[in-house]
C-alpha cells in the first residue's frame, strides 16, 4: 500500500499543475455552508473525484469540490464539503484533505460546522466559536505509523484553537452586530443522533455542543503546524429535557437560514486575519 507521504504528494503535485495562485489560508464548509465558495474570485474548481486518493462526500450538503481564488484580498483553498467517519472512511481518508493544503502551503485553517447545542444560553442560529474540543469519536486520525515531515509522534493539543483568531472574531462579530458565543465542541462518530443518557454524559464532561466532524480535522491541523479557528453553527437545541426529534432536512433549514450570518462574519474575520 502506497504510503502517506506518497498519496499527499501526488494530490499536492495535482492542484498545484492547476493553479497559479499560492493559498495561505484553508476553509472547510459544513452543512449547507458552501455557499460561501461561489464567492471566491478568480476561481479554480476542482472535483473531488478528480484528485488523487481524495475521498468523495456522500452526504446532502456537501457539494464534493475545491476551490481555489482569492476571497477578502486573501488567497484560498475552500472545501465545499468535507468528509465523515460515519460514512465508512478511516479517520485517514476522512483528514487527508487537511494534510493536502498543508502541502500546497496554507498557514491557517478555518473549519465550520452544523451542530447541536447543549448550553442552554446558546440557540438555533447561533454562532460558537471553538474554544476546545472533546474527541468522543473513538478513533484518532495520527494512529498508525507517524511521519515526521507531517508532524511529531506527540503532538501538543492543550491549545488547539487559536485564541488571537477566537479573539479577532469576536472582534469582526461584535463590529458587524452579529452576535458571537464560544465553548467546547464534542465530536461524536455518528450517523445518529445522541440519545437522552448520552446527551446528559456529554454535558456533564463539560460540552458546549455536539457534531460529527471537525475535532479529528483539527488533530491533524495541529500536528502540521496550523493556526485554527473553528466556527459551529447551532442547528438545534439537544438539551435532554426539552428534546424533540430532528432530522438532517431540518439541521439542513436552519444552516440555510444562518448563512447570511454566517457568510459576513467568515469574511469580516478573512479581511483581518493577518497569516503569519
Amino acid at each position: 500500500m502506497e504510503d502517506l507521504l506518497q498519496k499527499v504528494t501526488e494530490a499536492k503535485d495535482y492542484i498545484l499543475k492547476k493553479i497559479n495562485i499560492a493559498p495561505e489560508i484553508g476553509l472547510i464548509l459544513g452543512s449547507g455552508l458552501g455557499t460561501l465558495a461561489e464567492e471566491v474570485e478568480g476561481a479554480t474548481v476542482i472535483d473531488y473525484k478528480e484528485i488523487p486518493h481524495f475521498p468523495l462526500s456522500t452526504v446532502e450538503g456537501h457539494a464534493g469540490e475545491l476551490v481555489i481564488g482569492k476571497l477578502e484580498g486573501k488567497a484560498v483553498v475552500v472545501m465545499k464539503g468535507r468528509f465523515h467517519y460515519y460514512e465508512g472512511y478511516t479517520m485517514q481518508q476522512v483528514t487527508f484533505p487537511v494534510r493536502v493544503m498543508q502541502a500546497i502551503g496554507i498557514k491557517v485553517l478555518f473549519v465550520t460546522n452544523a451542530c447541536g447545542g447543549l448550553n442552554p444560553k446558546l440557540y438555533p442560529g447561533a454562532l460558537m466559536m471553538i474554544q476546545d474540543h472533546i474527541n468522543f469519536t473513538g478513533a484518532n486520525p495520527l494512529m498508525g505509523p507517524n511521519y515526521n515531515e507531517l508532524g511529531p509522534r506527540f503532538p501538543d493539543m492543550s491549545s488547539a484553537y487559536d485564541k488571537d483568531l477566537i479573539g479577532l472574531a469576536h472582534k469582526v462579530g461584535k463590529s458587524l452586530s452579529i452576535e458571537t458565543h464560544e465553548g467546547v465542541y464534542i465530536a461524536i462518530s455518528g450517523p445518529n443522533y445522541l440519545s437522552k443518557a448520552e446527551l446528559k454524559m456529554v454535558i456533564t464532561a463539560g460540552a458546549d455542543a455536539v457534531g460529527m466532524s471537525t475535532a479529528p480535522e483539527v488533530i491533524v491541523a495541529r500536528h502540521g503546524g496550523l493556526r485554527v479557528l473553528g466556527i459551529s453553527c447551532v442547528t438545534d437545541m439537544a438539551i435532554p429535557d426539552q428534546l424533540e426529534s430532528i432530522s438532517h432536512e431540518e439541521v439542513m433549514e436552519v444552516a440555510n437560514k444562518t448563512k447570511p450570518k454566517f457568510i459576513s462574519l467568515v469574511k469580516g474575520i478573512l479581511n483581518e486575519v493577518v497569516v503569519s
